[in-house]
């Protein structure tokens, strides 16, 4: 992906990509990229006996819009949102919190890697970023973008004052730094009211399971056929194993997904 930055000042930068596409910086904490996505649409018109085939060409467009506060040295609120005036009808059919669950993966792993490069840079020191970070390709056109406008209107990095010390705060354990509960499912109320939901189908796939064996064990031989044994037995398995299933599901998606980085 070919990234070329048009403009920078202290206002912020430009950048276009090519194929479609521009995105914009907003000092100090807002960024958006416009998307361009061209479709197709094939119209016939008749004319006597023959028909003509003419494309008009209609862009679909979409904004990915972040805004990202730092709060605290080490610490940043991400607000973000994807705007877009096609495809809209999957929102009114597809839960919310589905939705949530794709991006979180991407903001976790993203967390995790820029947690660890934040320290990084504060060995080398704010300006001497490159000796932490190889961005050698056009990709990363914006990344260099930034951190040059950091150093230039913002020494290198933020300027907290006498309201925080000027070192970061010790490095938490991995499963209390991409806890997603606490940084998202509570703030959500789509993705709050999913895992209460969930929790309550846990609960009653596990009462299923036990009151199943339960009527098998109680019941006298010759009053429930083989058959009927045999199914609450069956149903019992499948709603402990579903259950255990759903377990998993649930903590990993609204818990801790943990990640194999490659950080060496």
């Amino acid at each position: 992906m070919e990234i070329g930055i048009q403009k920078s000042d202290k206002e912020g930068f430009n950048a276009t990509i090519v194929g479609g596409g521009n995105s914009n910086f907003i000092a100090p904490c807002v960024y958006y990229s416009e998307i361009n996505l061209m479709q197709d649409h094939v119209k016939m018109e008749d004319q006597g006996n023959k028909s003509k085939a003419s494309a008009n060409v209609a862009p679909q467009r979409g904004l990915l819009i972040f805004l990202c506060v730092p709060v605290s040295p080490g610490k940043s609120r991400l607000i973000y949102t994807y705007p877009r005036h096609f495809g809209v009808w999957i929102d009114q059919i597809v839960p919310r919190w589905m939705m949530h669950i794709g991006p979180n993966l991407t903001l976790d792993s993203d967390l995790y890697l820029l947690h660890i490069e934040e320290r990084k840079l504060m060995d080398s020191g704010p300006r001497n970023w490159q000796k932490a970070c190889f961005v050698p390709t056009k990709s990363d056109a914006q990344v260099v973008a930034f951190r040059k406008w950091l150093n230039k209107y913002s020494n290198g990095q933020i300027n907290w004052g006498d309201k925080y010390p000027k070192t970061l705060p010790p490095s938490p354990p991995k499963e209390q730094l991409m806890d997603r509960y606490w940084s998202h499912v509570v703030n959500c109320s789509s993705c709050s009211a999913a895992y209460k939901g969930l929790n309550a189908l846990e609960v009653v796939l596990q009462l299923v399971s036990i009151v199943s064996l339960g009527i098998v064990a109680a019941t006298k031989h010759g009053v429930l056929s083989a058959t009927a044994r045999t199914s609450l037995v069956s149903m019992a398995l499948l709603c402990f194993a579903a259950s255990k299933w759903l377990s998993n599901f649930i903590f990993k998606n609204f818990h801790f997904h943990d990640y194999n980085h490659a950080l060496r």
